[in-house]
């Protein structure tokens, strides 16, 4: 299974960004998707996740009621929309495929990653 993220940029506080993972290989299961990101000197750590059915989602705190996951399973590909974004926004960004069904949080419970796309929020 390979992942191929996009869609990263600079952009100002306030700003908007789009990312788009796509997937790729032998994906038969139904698998559930996530974003992680990791900024400087920080673990990496959950951002949101989506169930195989995009009936469960998960966000995190930090971005809860500015992000929204989305997937398209025809095109096998995750989205995260990325509104009213902050500085403390800026990292590297990673789409991951879960080994189960769900929108779980744990990074443990993910088997595969994509290389990551750059985001970066100046004030």
């Amino acid at each position: 299974v390979q992942l191929q993220a996009s869609g990263g940029g600079s952009v100002q506080a306030g700003g908007s960004l789009r990312l788009s993972c796509v997937v790729s290989g032998d994906t038969s299961d139904r698998y559930g998707m996530a974003w992680f990101r990791q900024g400087p000197g920080k673990e990496r750590a959950i951002v949101a996740a989506i169930s195989w059915s995009g009936g469960s989602t998960y966000y995190s705190d930090s971005v809860k009621g500015r992000f929204t996951i989305s997937r398209d399973n025809a095109k096998m590909t995750v989205y995260l929309q990325m509104n009213s974004l902050k500085p403390e926004d800026t990292a590297v960004y990673y789409c991951a495929v879960s080994r189960y069904s769900g929108s779980t949080s744990s990074v443990e419970d993910y088997d595969y990653w994509g290389r990551g796309t750059q985001v970066t929020v100046s004030s």
